[in-house]
């Protein structure tokens, strides 16, 4: 629905009210036509029910609105002496329809000074469930939103199990494009797991003015553009396009924004033409073949603390070599060669049991995978246990890396892969670029799906509602996501853009991280020295949970001198 349409909406429902409540307003000692002016009518009735004058903000507030008029509807059922259960649940059953009934039908009497105290004590419990999930969902929807890393993305800037603080106002806060949803969760209902939203109606987007924009490196929260997921519990038979709020919500570092031009060599990130030099407290990983000498390949990974990694395949050269066989386990089941000798060849690929016995394959027990940090690099070259560590640089061409389609089919753009790929050009508000054969792959999604185009292709001509396009200004800003974690990670590599309606929040703080998150609740530990620790910033990340365990404890003292001293005031 557009603004315009919301509008007229917004004009009918208040025609509505007024139709429906004039009557009760004339009962209260006011004029008739003051039901009918929107938002002053809604001031009035918070006057003549007895309310706070800034409940009418709370009203247009989306989400928070669904809690607040039930609230409203019962409020002046009882202010016009209707008190029963059974007016009540009429009113919230009819949405508020029960009330022009009444209005209409009923003598009723106003009642100026009603106690405003809940009749009974199910309903006191019920009114003070309604106003903390009324803050809540307040706090949540455009202050601060809380965050579970699931994916080694980040690892190990920020680990899996870490639980975050994400703001909301840093970047702008979003007023939800669903405004009828369940307060506090994503896309899905927990438990009975299905979706938590209707998509209709569905508001246009608006952000909030931001304190600060989006930086280079700065970590940031966003909404996937290339969602994939059915709901959060469950993966996705094909695409899905949900509502852009209710996209699956995922963190990475930004390393490219509006109006930069990014470029990766050998997995080294260039923007602009230099090198990119992330802060102190960034941990970016990539794919290392180690080479032990006589060494368990797991006494090496537990001592430097490995938690990625993959173990690497011998194969009889006989077999490796057979005619035929080679390239049918290259095509069909990835198979890479890594190292060779005079007996076998150490593979890597997609090796079920089938293909491992069908082939006499074996375990290397020299070579392995291991995702490293250069700070982890410089410690295992310098191992006397360790004969080799090379960093794994992909140099053939890989499916699915932006702007090509993962469809099994080597890329009809370029030779690109997650190591080496660009230069490309990151989308900024306001500016143009040429558009043609060439250039439209990496735009194509903005122009049609982003920012909502009539966008067609017929040949060599281009059109864009309607009219031939050689070239496109961009309606927003887009930023380039990655991950920290270089060789595991899914991100702007493999879908693109993110545009700048998709970001959701900037994350503050560790709260609490949980090690062995996803291993059931009997291994977790918690990883102490990551509570209360900031998530951006300088140096190295320091923990302020001692200084929170001091705070909580002179707040603590405090309250019980205080009670204290008010109990020997009272005897």
């Amino acid at each position: 629905m557009e603004t315009s349409g919301w509008l007229l909406f917004i004009l009918f429902v208040q025609l509505i009210h007024g139709i429906g409540t004039w009557k009760l307003y004339t009962k209260a000692g006011r004029k008739a036509w003051e039901a009918f002016i929107p938002v002053y009518n809604g001031i009035v009735l918070m006057q003549i029910i007895n309310r706070p004058k800034w409940w009418v903000f709370l009203l247009f507030i989306p989400v928070i609105n669904l809690f607040l008029f039930p609230i409203i509807w019962i409020e002046t059922l009882r202010t016009f002496g209707k008190k029963s259960t059974v007016d009540m649940v009429l009113g919230v059953a009819t949405m508020g329809f029960y009330i022009a009934y009444v209005a209409y039908t009923q003598d009723t009497i106003y009642h100026a000074n009603r106690d405003l105290k809940a009749p009974n004590k199910t309903m006191d419990t019920l009114g003070s469930i309604s106003f903390a999930v009324v803050v809540a969902t307040l706090v949540h929807t455009y202050f601060i939103q809380p965050y579970t890393i699931p994916t080694s993305s980040l690892e190990k800037s920020l680990l899996v199990g870490d639980f975050l603080f994400v703001s909301k106002f840093h970047y702008g806060a979003r007023t939800p494009i669903t405004p009828i949803a369940a307060p506090m969760v994503h896309d899905t209902l927990p438990l009975i797991k299905v979706k938590s939203y209707l998509e209709k109606p569905a508001l246009p987007y608006f952000r909030f003015p931001a304190l600060q924009k989006i930086e280079r490196n700065d970590i940031v929260v966003f909404n996937w553009p290339a969602d994939t997921l059915f709901h959060m519990y469950k993966a996705a038979d094909k695409r899905y396009d949900k509502p852009i709020d209710k996209k699956t919500n995922y963190v990475k570092r930004c390393t490219a924004i509006a109006g930069d031009t990014i470029e990766i060599k050998n997995g080294i990130i260039f923007i602009n033409g230099k090198e990119s030099v992330l802060p102190e407290r960034a941990k970016p990983q990539y794919f290392y073949l180690v080479k032990t000498k006589e060494a368990p390949i797991d006494n090496i990974k537990d001592y430097y603390q490995i938690t990625e990694g993959y173990p690497l395949f011998e194969i009889k050269n006989e077999i490796w070599d057979t005619p035929g066989l080679k390239n049918e386990l290259i095509d069909r089941y990835n198979f890479e060669e890594i190292k060779k000798d005079s007996l076998t060849t150490v593979v890597t690929g997609q090796i079920d049991q089938e293909i491992y016995n069908k082939l006499g394959m074996m375990i290397s027990q020299n070579y392995f995978y291991g995702n490293l940090t250069f700070e982890k690099f410089n410690q295992l070259k310098s191992d006397s246990r360790i004969a080799s560590v090379t960093r794994q640089i992909s140099t053939i061409t890989e499916d699915g890396i932006f702007p090509d389609k993962q469809d099994g089919k080597p890329s009809n753009y370029n030779n690109w892969n997650r190591d080496n790929m660009g230069p490309i050009y990151i989308p900024e508000a306001g500016k143009t670029v040429e558009i043609n054969k060439e250039t439209l792959p990496f735009y194509k999604k903005v122009i049609g799906e982003y920012e909502k185009n009539d966008l067609k292709i017929n040949g060599d001509e281009i059109r864009i509602n309607g009219n031939v396009a050689t070239s496109y200004t961009f309606k927003q800003n887009y930023y380039w996501m990655m991950g920290d974690n270089r060789h595991n990670s899914l991100d702007s590599r493999y879908w693109g853009f993110v545009p700048a309606d998709h970001v959701v929040g900037k994350p503050i703080f560790i709260w609490m991280s949980i090690d062995g998150i996803n291993d059931g609740i009997k291994n977790w530990s918690i990883r102490w020295d990551r509570l209360f620790t900031t998530v951006s910033g300088k140096g190295q990340p320091q923990s302020y949970f001692q200084y929170f365990l001091i705070a909580l404890a002179v707040y603590f003292g405090f309250d019980y001198f205080r009670k204290k001293k008010k109990k020997k005031e009272d005897a």
